[in-house]
């Protein structure tokens, strides 16, 4: 029954944050700040992950796409359509989640066990609009753009590891990445992307809001922030290419 109980806690913290904000000035300057450390923060990261997922994408298809019946563009089509539709939206979540969720967590659980929660509270301020939803804004708005840099890095890398290793011509790659290029693939990915971005910014600021005790006790929220938005990334993965490409 605990799930219920954390479910229903969850959607209540949802409905004060998405309250009215206290003074909208306020509200927009705190969400681009938050856009600056949980996006902008995050793009070396994501570009290191996303060169190195188009370079390892590239030459393992052109190693398993040595029969003489398979043409060599389909490995540009392969590193394409696998960076658009899963490694971008949903493995580059994934760090995200590891890096942005325990971050919110540690910050929210911080401010919890050290009372300054408390102490927004006392002063008439929604912690939870002032804290929570700048959060989730900045990572609805900005990881789509995320996942975008990751797309170009990626087939970029695996453009350039590829001319390197051999494995591929410039002439066969490029002509691979641009073969039926569907564009509803791309907004497929940017709808993934959003939803994801939800999870990872409210699913951390939920066990940080309710941490209780100290300073053990926020390294516990973060782990299960980390824990529980990566495993729901992962349901909503699957849910989602049910509902949008089947």
């Amino acid at each position: 029954m605990r799930i219920f109980f954390h479910f229903g806690r969850y959607f209540i913290l949802m409905k004060r944050a998405f309250g009215k904000p206290e003074k909208f000035s306020i509200f927009i300057n705190r969400c681009f700040e938050e856009m600056n450390l949980l996006g902008v923060g995050s793009l070396g990261i994501v570009a290191i992950i996303s060169v190195f997922m188009g370079a390892v994408i590239t030459i393992q298809s052109a190693f398993n796409f040595e029969s003489p019946l398979i043409p060599l563009y389909a490995v540009g089509v392969a590193v394409r359509d696998s960076m658009i539709l899963e490694f971008s939206p949903a493995i580059v979540s994934l760090i995200l989640a590891g890096k942005v969720g325990s971050s919110i967590a540690s910050e929210i659980g911080t401010m919890r066990v050290s009372e300054q929660i408390d102490a927004l509270e006392i002063m008439g301020i929604n912690s939870a609009g002032y804290l929570v939803l700048p959060k989730i804004v900045a990572s609805v708005l900005f990881f789509p753009i995320l996942v975008i840099f990751s797309m170009f890095l990626g087939i970029l890398g695996g453009y350039v590891f590829g001319l390197m290793a051999g494995v591929v011509s410039n002439y066969e790659y490029i002509y691979g990445i641009t073969y039926e290029f569907r564009p509803y693939n791309v907004i497929y990915a940017l709808i993934k992307s959003g939803v994801f971005a939800f999870i990872i910014a409210s699913v951390p600021a939920y066990h940080g809001y309710y941490t209780s005790g100290g300073a053990l006790e926020v390294g516990r929220s973060s782990t299960k922030g980390v824990v529980y938005s990566s495993v729901l990334i992962l349901a909503f993965d699957l849910i989602l290419t049910q509902l949008l490409l089947v």
